[in-house]
């Protein structure tokens, strides 16, 4: 008897698992740790793989990924988690990956932000970026921000999200969060129509085109907080990603344009533990600065890693850094240290003329 999708969401609870991945030819997988270990079962026949999607998928979404291939969706799993979860098709079977989305609000402290990033949520405009590649904690991250202010400023939060992972209460703050597709359209249009709305802080789930990047940045213009994320990793590369999806006749517009909103870029990897229990995160904080502003306006963005490594009195640091101290603490080892790195070369000619053994 094949286990049943409860089943199954309750070992990915007990185990503290990230994510399940149910697919065709192999048992179901979950992440632990960062690595993918089968449970002790039979590999899934199609017939299992389509069973245990129809549990949890609504006929709606069933036909969504019948016509466009996929379907992304959340859900709660009675009162002990949240999943996200992302139906798709291949080889013509139905496979699916659902994320546990943590029940608990992590604090700024916890998650290892310096002081300075707590202060970035009291500011009264701007564009606060959180980056990383997928499955870096950005969604954790925000989520967190969010609470914060909601914990301790009396605002008007509007949160546009593809989809909604984390849910909140009214506290201090009021708060509304809209769902791509199932409250409102695309993220450009939710934009759109959330400057309407009387918003102070506005929460975009992810920057994916031209369209929600303009409003975004004209949203920050307008004297209101925006918080938003796209997958690249470093401060520079994020400027230039933005610039980039400009046509180049704008470019010397939007430069200007962001370099009066941007407040803040941090950036996040999750790496493994030497110890191998868990996972650590490292970070890249960039403070706008009006040196930094200057660098972006003039399109000098090679520049800004250089303004982030002598910025510590701001509270700036570069990921390297970051990565380097975890090292040297003997929290992350060696290779995960090198492969995350944005400049490799750098960390093992430091790591020479330290006398650090490379095999720690």
């Amino acid at each position: 008897m094949p286990l049943s999708m409860s089943d199954l969401l309750e070992l990915v609870i007990d185990e503290g698992a990230s994510d399940l991945h149910i697919e065709v030819g192999v048992p179901p997988v979950l992440r632990l740790h960062g690595g993918m270990h089968p449970i002790d079962s039979p590999p899934l026949a199609s017939e299992d793989t389509e069973s245990l999607m129809r549990a949890i998928t609504s006929e709606e979404y069933i036909q969504q990924v019948r016509s466009q291939g996929g379907a992304d969706f959340g859900f709660a799993f009675g009162e002990n988690a949240r999943f996200r979860v992302s139906v798709f098709r291949q080889k013509g079977y139905f496979g699916m990956v659902l994320r546990q989305i943590p029940k608990k609000f992590l604090s700024l402290e916890q998650i290892g932000f310096p002081p300075i990033v707590k202060e970035l949520l009291y500011k009264p405009r701007g564009l606060i970026l959180v980056t990383g590649p997928t499955g870096s904690g950005k969604s954790t991250t925000l989520a967190s921000m969010i609470n914060v202010i909601n914990e301790d400023r009396d605002v008007h939060i509007i949160t546009i999200e593809d989809p909604i992972e984390y849910f909140h209460e009214h506290k201090k703050s009021v708060i509304v969060q809209r769902e791509i597709g199932v409250d409102v359209p695309s993220f450009a249009e939710a934009l759109r129509r959330a400057l309407r709305q009387d918003p102070d802080i506005i929460l975009v789930g992810e920057l994916r085109d031209l369209e929600t990047t303009a409003a975004a940045i004209t949203a920050a213009e307008t004297g209101h907080l925006v918080f938003g994320t796209l997958h690249t990793t470093g401060a520079a590369r994020t400027v230039d990603r933005i610039i980039d999806q400009f046509p180049s006749t704008q470019q010397d517009q939007v430069r200007t344009q962001l370099a009066g909103t941007l407040q803040a870029v941090i950036s996040q990897v999750l790496i493994p533990r030497s110890d191998g229990k868990g996972r650590v995160a490292a970070f890249e904080v960039m403070i706008s600065t009006p040196s930094i502003a200057a660098l972006i306006r003039d399109n000098k963005t090679f520049r800004i890693t250089s303004d982030i490594q002598t910025g510590a009195k701001f509270g700036m640091n570069t990921l390297d850094a970051h990565l380097m101290s975890l090292y040297e603490r003997g929290l992350i080892p060696y290779g995960e240290l090198i492969t995350k790195a944005q400049d490799p070369g750098s960390i093992v000619n430091k790591l020479q003329q330290e006398g650090l053994a490379a095999n720690r």
